[in-house]
């Protein structure tokens, strides 16, 4: 009978704990070096398309969407009917705008751009960011009751 290993001799020397490599699935730790910069998500790049469009508007439109919320969903929610606070392409909803004020308890105005829907529709990122900002134009001329042209 051989005598067992002592602990830590095939890990790099007696008294170091060995790295773990769980299941197979590799090393834990930074996936990147620090100095090179990480990746976005497609998710994240969208969400800078809603922020630059976004803040062109209030550029212009500042006091009149002070309290309008912006926000973005991967899909729409699964309903039967939209109503006509819904912009829809065909039977697919791309936004939605959730009016708010003193009738909805003090809940700000909304408005919720969807994702998924939103980039099946462009053909690349600047066709996106045209969408985007399309659809974000005239969801803010819905809620200012306004014509679409006048924003753009």
């Amino acid at each position: 009978m051989t005598s067992p290993e002592p602990r830590g001799s095939r890990f790099g020397g007696p008294g170091r704990r060995p790295r773990r490599d769980r299941h197979g699935r590799g090393l834990r730790g930074r996936l990147v070096p620090a100095n090179v910069p990480l990746s976005r998500t497609k998710a994240e790049l969208f969400d800078d398309l809603v922020l630059d469009a976004v803040e062109a508007l209030e550029r212009q439109f500042g006091k009149e969407l002070a309290g309008v919320e912006f926000a973005v969903e991967e899909v729409p929610p699964d309903l039967n009917v939209y109503d006509s606070d819904v912009l829809e392409d065909g039977e697919v909803p791309l936004a939605r705008l959730l009016p708010g004020g003193p009738g909805r308890m003090n809940v700000p105005p909304r408005i919720v751009l969807y994702r998924r829907p939103l980039e099946f529709r462009a053909i690349d990122h600047e066709d996106l960011a045209d969408l985007v900002h399309d659809v974000i134009i005239e969801q803010v001329a819905n809620l200012l009751g306004i014509d679409p042209e006048d924003l753009a």
